[in-house]
């Protein structure tokens, strides 16, 4: 032991000696019902969201793509855009602090930038629409836009089978 530079305190508590090593599995007392633990927490789960519902189908069920917080229980996929959702009822979200963006409705667009993708309104044009971005309540992640008719537009969200 002396010619290697470990102490014996070292060797004796070091964890690639199996001697010392401990497994977890070792220190669970399965006789003892957790206390966390519900056989029937799916099935409660379930009702509750047939509850929120209130007898609608859904085509998922939306989350947020940074803390998994459920954003959506209710809502309609996007004909065109499938990783794109709609919905009036949500949970979970806050209006993002950002300001509120000006766009031109589709079938009365005017000019695009090059650079981007964004729509930008002529301003002869009166017909412009106001959104405003929507974060997470609890991460703060933007994950849509809420349009004048307070539609929740969701784009940045994990959808799950409803």
């Amino acid at each position: 032991m002396e010619g290697d530079g470990k102490s014996e305190r070292e060797i004796l508590y070091s964890p690639t000696n199996s001697q010392q090593t401990v497994s977890d599995d070792d220190e669970i007392d399965y006789s003892v019902k957790p206390e966390f633990y519900d056989p029937n927490l799916d099935d409660k789960d379930e009702s509750w969201v047939g509850r929120e519902r209130k007898g609608r189908t859904s085509d998922a069920v939306l989350s947020c793509p940074a803390c998994f917080t459920t954003l959506c229980l209710d809502c309609q996929r996007h004909e065109k855009y499938v990783t794109q959702y709609r919905a009036i009822f949500v949970v979970n979200c806050k209006l993002g602090i950002g300001q509120a963006r000006q766009i031109t409705p589709k079938g009365k667009q005017g000019k695009r930038k090059r650079e981007s993708s964004e729509v930008v309104a002529d301003p002869a044009d009166g017909e412009r629409e106001t959104i405003k971005p929507v974060c997470c309540s609890v991460c703060s992640t933007e994950v849509g836009v809420i349009d004048e008719d307070e539609v929740y537009h969701f784009f940045n969200v994990l959808p799950s089978e409803s």
